[in-house]
């Protein structure tokens, strides 16, 4: 299995240790609920846990993909009770493995809820 595919297999059976196996130690997570990006494998890691505690009925529900390599998978999922749709735009190094994730999601009413239900869990592991 490629390192393109880890992430995803990774996601399918929620398994972290799978997921991060795919990232570059150097990558960047851009999140839609912070300002600065996740900077790390180790950092990734806190937010992919949170978020598999989180997100619930996680799905990809499309890819598309470019010339250069770069993917973006298209999911929904629920938080709490607000239903959410996302993109992830995955770009990868040399080597296949990931270097910059960014994530978007809507409507607000989701990001809102994303905000509340991670960052309490973040500062927990944080402190």
């Amino acid at each position: 299995m490629t390192s393109r595919d880890r992430f995803e297999r990774g996601v399918a059976v929620r398994d972290l240790d799978q997921m991060l196996s795919a990232f570059a130690e150097d990558a960047l997570l851009h999140s839609p609920i912070t300002f600065k990006p996740f900077e790390g494998r180790a950092a990734i890691g806190r937010l992919l846990a949170v978020l598999l505690e989180v997100f619930e009925e996680f799905r990809y529900t499309d890819e598309l993909s470019s010339a250069d390599g770069t993917k973006a998978l298209i999911f929904r999922t629920r938080v709490g009770d607000r239903e959410a749709e996302g993109l992830d735009l995955i770009r990868f190094d040399d080597s296949g493995l990931i270097r910059d994730f960014t994530v978007m999601i809507r409507p607000r009413s989701a990001v809102e809820a994303l905000l509340h239900a991670v960052g309490s869990r973040l500062l927990a592991n944080t402190v």
